[in-house]
């Protein structure tokens, strides 16, 4: 009966998901987007990307603390790489090895 249960749940949600997935094609169709789809098109990446920066530094002291230390060098990391190579995945793939690399060293 568990396993059932649990198969059921799946096929829900990977049902939902197709759904939500597929709506705005079915809705929109080959009409042009309104004003505000094209806005949020482009605001919302950078907005995210602000959100997830604030929330991964949530914790960081901006005295001088040894282990708060690793975050702040691993997104100068970031923003250096993405002024030099202008490419976001080298920034974030980047920054991500220079934290990992000082968190195994720390």
């Amino acid at each position: 009966m568990d396993s059932l249960y649990i198969v059921g749940i799946i096929v829900v949600c990977s049902l939902v998901t197709l759904f939500v997935r597929y709506l705005p094609f079915v809705y929109f169709g080959n009409r042009e987007l309104p004003k505000s789809m094209i806005y949020l098109q482009n605001a919302l990446p950078s907005a995210i990307m602000v959100i997830l920066v604030i929330y991964c530094l949530k914790d960081v002291k901006l005295g001088f603390n040894l282990y708060d230390l690793k975050e702040i060098i691993a997104c100068l990391v970031v923003i250096i790489l993405q002024l030099y190579k202008r490419n976001m995945y080298i920034s974030i793939v980047g920054g991500t090895l220079c934290y990992m690399i000082i968190l195994r060293m720390i």
